[in-house]
């Protein structure tokens, strides 16, 4: 299970959700992590894809992840879009999941994260709808 952090307002840009994105968002809703694991090569995929991008294979399941990872890059945003402009600035970053994907995400610190450091997805539960992020992995509410 992941923490849920609730934030005040509406999403900024919410996701766009489909039929069959739709397992993702409400899994993350509870506190979950999912995407799509292939049944032929056993490769992790997000974004949640209904084929798989390493074999081409049909045959996907869903699968839970940890959350768990390193921060393999970050940056700060100044001259944010406009949708975010009011959150600037504010840092995003890459995270190697221990599954092996490797994701975007907005880093919910507010101190520096050094790169290669431990971190941990959490939910971040808006007013309407969830959205993800990623924090020094230990780190009190």
């Amino acid at each position: 299970m992941l923490e849920i952090l609730t934030v005040d307002g509406p999403r900024a840009y919410p996701p766009r959700v489909t039929a069959f994105t739709r397992t993702f968002w409400d899994a993350l809703r509870d506190g979950q992590f999912r995407t799509t694991r292939c049944d032929a090569c056993h490769g992790y995929t997000f974004p949640p894809k209904p084929f798989c991008p390493h074999c081409w294979s049909r045959s996907v399941s869903w699968a839970d992840l940890s959350g768990r990872g390193k921060l393999y890059s970050a940056t700060r945003v100044h001259a944010a879009p406009a949708a975010f402009r009011a959150d600037a600035p504010y840092r995003v970053g890459i995270v190697d999941l221990d599954e092996g994907p490797r994701i975007a995400v907005r880093i919910w610190d507010t101190d520096a994260i050094a790169l290669d450091a431990p971190v941990q997805i959490v939910a971040l539960r808006y007013e309407d709808g969830p959205l993800f992020a990623a924090r020094h992995a230990g780190v009190p509410e």
